[in-house]
């Protein structure tokens, strides 16, 4: 094997990789947040009390699925729309008041993966335009 086809073929790999990561790393995440809505189960709600709390559980899920369908074709929707909930979120932690001590770095663990999304979608839409 040739170095230029060594070359040709990493950067192949790499071009893959950076298209893939941030789609199934978001796919991932959505689920992740998705399961916080399973404890609306047990709580002794009648049934339209669970359904109406569980849309209500799933409105960032719903948004988030919405923005990765558009950001399949066009990333920089992505990079935005991910990094921005990420922000939005510790934003949100803040005002209301709930950043105390330690609890920044559990905000961290919905906003991080977030912003990490976003970024990817980022990096992967230079490397598509360059």
């Amino acid at each position: 094997m040739t170095k230029k086809r060594l070359v040709k073929q990493v950067k192949k790999g790499v071009g893959r990789f950076v298209y893939w990561t941030p789609r199934i790393v978001s796919i991932l995440f959505i689920l992740f947040l998705a399961m916080f809505s399973l404890d609306e189960f047990g709580n002794g709600y009648t049934f339209w009390q669970t359904v109406i709390g569980l849309l209500m559980h799933n409105i960032p899920v719903f948004i988030l699925a919405i923005v990765l369908w558009i950001s399949w074709k066009h990333e920089i929707v992505g990079a935005v729309a991910f990094i921005l909930a990420g922000l939005l979120y510790i934003i949100l932690m803040f005002t209301r008041g709930r950043m105390q001590g330690f609890e920044i770095l559990y905000s961290l663990i919905i906003a991080g993966p977030a912003i990490f999304i976003g970024i990817l979608f980022w990096i992967n839409w230079k490397r598509k335009k360059s």
